[in-house]
């Protein structure tokens, strides 16, 4: 190849790739991740598995309204959604949550799955159908556009009114208020934050919207990492401080330190460890 051809192949490179920067900074607008690709077809295939297997007595919810009711926020600015832009979504997806089968968390979200066991034991928010749809996935429009954004959605650090944050707060909100019997709680006590976080969903659009005369007591669990700091305990810094609010909300209240079940599990991939020896 002659050098002007070389040369001129050299700057067609060098534009690609500067066109492909361009667009990989405009898709990096936002902090959080993108659209889930195929997000459509993972919320209605997580409907139909839970109505159809997991809680057949809900056969006749339809999935199909529900992703309607649910993708009317994908027409709007991703910092313009609200959480009454979910209301529809809510009351077609809604059911009833088993006494005493409520589980709250901070900063637990996989060990709450785990344990929860797809509602067997517990029912987490993300273990019920309108908490299930969405969990662990990420949705918004393009900003100037019509269609999804699948680079980049917003998060609380770019603005409160974003997709997501929307979405948990209308679900938390509903789900507290279907909480009944004895309410539980899992924080992490290792957490180098603090176990309750004074500005979190619990706090903020949970503890505020429990029905009183629904709630016999909380009982709260403070878990540690295996082989981790313990940061803060039952009595300790940020827990003492969920328990004076909840007492001061007229609530009773018990907290558990690495109550045993749950730390059990945990074991379960550190068997080894000092922390996990059972005693004779």
């Amino acid at each position: 190849m002659e050098a002007s051809g070389r040369t001129l192949l050299l700057l067609l490179l060098l534009l690609a790739a500067g066109g492909a920067g361009a667009q990989g900074g405009q898709g990096a607008r936002w902090s959080g991740e993108g659209t889930n690709p195929h997000l459509e077809s993972i919320f209605l295939g997580r409907c139909s598995d839970y109505t159809s297997l997991l809680s057949p007595e809900l056969r006749d919810k339809n999935c199909t309204a529900i992703w309607e009711a649910f993708r009317v926020v994908l027409d709007k600015d991703p910092c313009a959604v609200v959480p009454s832009d979910y209301d529809r979504f809510i009351d077609l997806s809604w059911h009833a949550i088993p006494k005493d089968k409520s589980l709250f968390w901070e900063n637990n979200h996989l060990l709450v799955t785990s344990y929860s066991e797809n509602a067997r034991r517990f029912m987490p928010l993300c273990d019920v159908l309108y908490g299930r749809v969405g969990d662990f996935l990420s949705w918004c429009r393009q900003t100037n556009g019509s269609e999804p954004d699948y680079q980049s959605c917003p998060t609380s650090a770019d603005c409160e009114n974003n997709p997501v944050d929307s979405y948990w707060k209308r679900a938390s909100i509903q789900y507290s208020k279907d909480s009944s019997g004895v309410i539980y709680v899992m924080l992490n006590g290792s957490d180098p934050n603090g176990a309750y976080p004074l500005q979190g969903f619990f706090a903020d659009y949970e503890i505020p919207y429990f029905q009183k005369d629904n709630v016999t007591r909380f009982e709260v669990w403070v878990m540690h990492e295996i082989g981790g700091p313990k940061v803060e305990s039952c009595g300790e810094g940020s827990v003492k401080t969920l328990e004076e609010r909840l007492k001061g909300m007229g609530f009773e209240y018990s907290c558990i330190n690495d109550y045993l079940p749950v730390k059990l599990l945990k074991c379960v991939d550190h068997s080894t460890h000092p922390d996990c020896a059972l005693n004779s």
